[in-house]
């Protein structure tokens, strides 16, 4: 049940909030600039350009020199989530858990810190060759309706076309937004350089990566084929250190990637502590974008 997960997502955070505070979303866009509609926020020169109805005769007399007034604007965030939805997404985790399970945990936490910043949430995914667009809105309800689609998907295409995806928004979204971008090291992969160069520039970007459960080393089922990998493959000893050269190798591509951009990232291979992880991603991404 939908509301299964708002309910478990509440008490997360409120436990986490006791710590750290949940209003990590506070402050991110606001911006100061002139106009009468705004919030006053100080005074300063004129300079040529500036409107005379904006300057602040009473203080420029006081203090000779002409004086014009600054306004502050609070923006409300349209966040978008960006969610992987092909099959291995049906797959589990390095701990056993859901792969689905986390990125719906994942989902529903950053919505849920949203909804108490009042901002506006939408959600996005590919299936099935189709773009699957939940418009941006506030409130609970629409957090439980994007979570209950993305639930509900059948999750049978080889993969997400998470870079499909990607040239959706670039095409057709104007307006800023905080993306999160909810994948594995397979969808990061395949999200391409010139991608992620269009896409910070006119958004906020992070990752959130679902880790993926080993093939080797225990009973493992392949949801390409839809059987569980024989005994003697998942034993190998050789074919172990193959999969962790090539995760690392992939794991180390990613970053670079990543860090090339200055893009933030959080590992997450489990619903425990997914609040605390989400908290700190976005403090960190806030940190970064201050420097």
């Amino acid at each position: 049940m939908i509301s299964d997960y708002i309910t478990k997502i509440k008490a997360n955070i409120s436990i986490y909030a006791t710590q750290k505070t949940s209003s990590v979303l506070d402050g991110t866009y606001t911006s100061v600039f002139m106009g009468r509609s705004m919030n006053f926020e100080d005074l300063r020169e004129y300079v040529p350009g500036d409107s005379l109805r904006d300057v602040d005769w009473k203080a420029s007399s006081r203090s000779r020199n002409l004086l014009v007034k600054r306004y502050v604007a609070e923006k409300k965030h349209n966040i978008l989530l960006l969610c992987d939805s092909g099959v291995k997404m049906t797959g589990d985790t390095p701990l056993g858990s859901s792969k689905k399970e986390v990125a719906l945990y994942t989902m529903g936490t950053i919505s849920y810190l949203a909804y108490k910043n009042g901002d506006n949430i939408g959600g996005i995914y590919s299936q099935n060759g189709l773009i699957k667009f939940h418009t941006f809105k506030t409130g609970l309800p629409n957090v439980q309706q994007i979570l209950s689609a993305y639930s509900n998907e059948g999750f049978d295409g080889k993969n997400g076309h998470i870079g499909k995806t990607i040239d959706y928004i670039i095409n057709n979204f104007r307006r800023k937004m905080i993306i999160f971008i909810i994948t594995d090291m397979k969808g990061i992969a395949s999200i391409t350089e010139a991608q992620l160069k269009r896409l910070i520039c006119r958004h906020d970007v992070l990752f959130v990566t679902i880790g993926d459960a080993d093939i080797t080393g225990g009973k493992s089922f392949d949801v390409d084929t839809g059987r569980y990998i024989p005994s003697f493959v998942s034993g190998s000893k050789k074919l172990q250190r193959i999969e962790r050269q090539y995760k690392e190798e992939m794991r180390e591509s990613n970053n670079k990637k990543l860090v090339k951009f200055g893009i933030i990232n959080a590992d997450i291979d489990s619903e425990d502590n997914i609040a605390q992880q989400i908290i700190e991603l976005l403090e960190r991404h806030r940190h970064a974008s201050i420097r």
